[in-house]
């Protein structure tokens, strides 16, 4: 077997509490952005989210999908305002950095693989700029090589794109790459890449 080169983690659910984080954020954006409670319990419906109970439907875009998964529901509530997108964009962000959870032992298992000497890095399918601030907020930013989402050029997954982007950075081949993820969106990638 060949040496691993580095270490390539999914952001929800592996590194972030998904529910912890996610359920209070997008509770927050819809009620930040409904303009009554109809239409926030309609944006809550259409990504299959309980609002009141702050949880996701296990078949939710919102979970494995990436942001234009919930521009799509979305639209046809809200409209395709520019400015409107850019709040909501702004708010999620916001919202899932404020609430970013993770479980106690995401830390010491990084900090540990870096001591190791293992480079590490983020493919997720959220924004990048909302993975890079919740990496701050948590104290973890610095231990990551790169950190790429499903908005830096490089595709979402299950494409194997943030996984040789990853690899091109190490100057190693996919092979030596290890992917730690929690969804088959995670296994695809990691399988074409």
């Amino acid at each position: 077997m060949n040496q691993i080169a580095g270490v390539l983690f999914d952001k929800d659910g592996v590194l972030v509490d998904f529910h912890a984080t996610w359920g209070p954020a997008t509770a927050r954006t819809i009620r930040h952005v409904a303009a009554d409670g109809a239409q926030a319990y309609a944006l809550a419906r259409a990504i299959e989210f309980d609002l009141d109970a702050m949880l996701f439907s296990p078949t939710s875009p919102f979970i494995a999908g990436t942001s234009a998964d919930t521009v799509r529901a979305w639209t046809p509530i809200v409209g395709s305002d520019a400015a409107l997108w850019k709040r909501i964009a702004l708010s999620m962000t916001e919202h899932g950095a404020a609430c970013v959870a993770a479980p106690p032992e995401v830390p010491v298992a990084l900090r540990a693989l870096r001591s190791a000497g293992l480079p590490l890095g983020i493919a997720t399918n959220d924004q990048a700029d909302s993975a890079r601030l919740q990496m701050r907020k948590l104290e973890l930013f610095d231990l990551f090589e790169t950190i790429s989402g499903s908005d830096s050029g490089y595709g979402a997954k299950p494409g194997p794109g943030m996984i040789e982007a990853f690899a091109a950075h190490l100057n190693a081949p996919p092979a030596r790459i290890v992917m730690v993820g929690d969804s088959t969106h995670d296994l695809h990638a990691a399988r074409a890449a």
